[in-house]
């Protein structure tokens, strides 16, 4: 008889569900599906595993590889996975390319962080060579010290990368190469440039003597009264001269332009100042063209550089009474706002609208009226806009077929008063200031004083003539001339502004000066600066040295 204390087998059976053959027979079919289920789970990850593409391996951190895929075996060069179950030794020195220092490495990775994943590294094959390899390794955590880990194969993908960075090297040294081309270019065309700078420069000081002095020789002519056919012959030829004078002022101005060797020299003026020298100058430029010439100065003060605002104004009144065949000219001014319109109307036979942008362009000439007989390539204008953008001013036209044009730049207005030392001159004066008074001419190029000698003289001046200091003294007597005109350079590296202040340190008084050159640089303009004295540039237009003298003597 069974003990109490002691369970029957029965009651056993039937808390382990067991009780009874019923019982058990329920359960098998439920036993048997789970078995089924996890068999299939198996032969699924078996398959995965044996068939998968990337390599697949399982190993433990003590002992070394304990399976591989086929996908492995292929990988490194081996027919059977069998063949990489190596121990851990044989692992370090058969499988990675750093050996023990890089399988050590590892382990300390994933001792400590579980996981290392996206590790680059190489593998070595069975026959000796390297592959680049992708691996992502875990440490299961259900299993001490084992590892499963993923591993592709990268090789083609490093090739790849390694094609492209040699490519771009390629690029980027043909690249250098093109660039050192293009500096090279670029200096040797700033090296031609240069030297076609100072070609033109010291050719037009050669240019520029013989045509000085044959304009001022046809100058004397023009003014005397000659036969009808004589008159015609000296009017061409003064043409003539003039448009070869425009073409290489225009030439060398350009070319400067272009350079950027030209900085302006912001000042304060007096409109009067800036307008009314240009309106004495052009004056008998109208007269001789038959049209009316007015110009309206004032009080206004401007802040710009006089030398360069007057060089585009000549332009506009020159090109007013070249294109205007009958009416008058007009030069005025217009305040807007903070800057102030300077104008120049004429009544000549205008532009086309579909020209009007085209004239600034070089070599761009409008070849109607009186300016046919002057031929030259078109600067003018050109030369005109790059200096308006030295400037930073703005200029326009405006046109009517038929009936005339005008030319405008806008100037910033100022409160400021010229400085009492400038260059400006006193227009007021009565009459002709030049008869009777005696001069200097100072010029190294003999007949250059010959010629400015005999237009000076036709205008009713006294006129003496030199090369040097020793000669003027020699000339004038001890009796101080009351104007010098003087070339700036001269023989033996002296300068007309080196004898002009021996002059007054002579005779102890301010003789007034005008300074007559070719040389068109920056620092040839500041010596003159600084003599207090008027530059006119060779070739010289007789009005603008008349206007200028009659204000100096005025």
């Amino acid at each position: 008889m069974a003990r109490p204390s002691e369970p029957s087998a029965d009651a056993l059976a039937g808390l382990l569900g067991l009780s009874n053959h019923t019982v058990r027979k329920s359960h098998y079919p439920e036993l048997a599906v789970r078995l089924e289920e996890l068999e299939a789970e198996r032969n699924r990850y078996k398959w995965l595993f044996e068939h998968a593409v990337h390599g697949i391996f399982q190993a433990s951190l003590e002992q070394g590889m304990r399976a591989a895929n086929p996908a492995l075996a292929r990988m490194l060069g081996f027919d059977q996975p069998q063949a990489l179950l190596f121990s851990r030794s044989d692992l370090a020195s058969l499988l990675f390319d750093r050996g023990t220092d890089e399988l050590q490495e590892i382990v300390q990775v994933l001792q400590r962080e579980h996981a290392l994943l996206g590790y680059e590294t190489r593998l070595r094959r069975r026959d000796g060579s390297s592959i680049d390899v992708l691996m992502n390794l875990l440490l299961r955590p259900d299993e001490v010290g084992v590892v499963e880990g993923f591993v592709a194969d990268i090789t083609e993908r490093k090739q790849a990368q390694a094609h492209l960075q040699q490519l771009n090297d390629q690029l980027e040294l043909r690249v250098a190469e093109r660039t050192n081309e293009l500096i090279e270019a670029r200096d040797a065309a700033q090296a031609a440039n240069l030297s076609k700078d100072k070609y033109l420069a010291a050719a037009s000081h050669d240019l520029l003597q013989p045509l000085n002095a044959a304009r001022l020789l046809i100058s004397t002519l023009r003014e005397r009264p000659l036969a009808q056919a004589e008159g015609l012959l000296v009017e061409r030829a003064h043409q003539a001269l003039e448009g070869a004078e425009d073409l290489l002022t225009d030439l060398l101005d350009i070319s400067r332009l272009d350079q950027a060797a030209i900085k302006p020299d912001l000042d304060y003026y007096r409109l009067d100042d800036l307008l009314l020298p240009l309106d004495s100058e052009f004056q008998s430029v109208a007269e001789a063209a038959g049209l009316a010439l007015r110009v309206r100065g004032g009080q206004r003060v401007v802040r710009t550089d006089m030398r360069l605002l007057t060089r585009i104004l000549r332009n506009f009144l020159s090109n007013a009474c070249r294109y205007t065949e009958h009416g008058r000219v007009l030069m005025g001014w217009r305040q807007r706002g903070e800057r102030l319109r300077i104008e120049v109307w004429d009544s000549g036979r205008g532009i086309a609208a579909d020209r009007l942008q085209s004239i600034f362009l070089e070599f761009n000439q409008l070849d109607v009226g009186r300016a046919v007989d002057r031929k030259g390539v078109g600067l003018g204008l050109a030369i005109v806009e790059r200096i308006a953008r030295i400037l930073d001013c703005r200029i326009d036209v405006r046109s009517w077929p038929g009936r005339g044009s005008v030319f405008s730049i806008e100037v910033p207005l100022s409160n400021e008063q010229p400085a009492q030392g400038s260059l400006s001159l006193p227009q007021a004066r009565v009459g002709d200031p030049l008869p009777g008074r005696r001069l200097l001419v100072l010029d190294n190029e003999l007949s250059i004083r010959q010629s400015m000698a005999a237009l000076l003289a036709q205008w009713g001046c006294e006129v003496v003539t030199a090369g040097d200091l020793d000669e003027s003294l020699q000339v004038l007597q001890d009796r101080p001339p009351e104007l010098v005109l003087a070339d700036f350079h001269l023989d033996h590296g002296l300068t007309g502004c080196d004898v002009v202040r021996d002059l007054r340190s002579h005779f102890a008084c301010a003789i007034p000066a005008v300074m007559i050159t070719a040389d068109r640089s920056e620092q040839s303009r500041r010596a003159m600066q600084r003599l207090k004295a008027p530059l006119l540039n060779k070739p010289v237009k007789p009005g603008k040295l008349r206007a200028v003298l009659s204000q100096l003597l005025g």
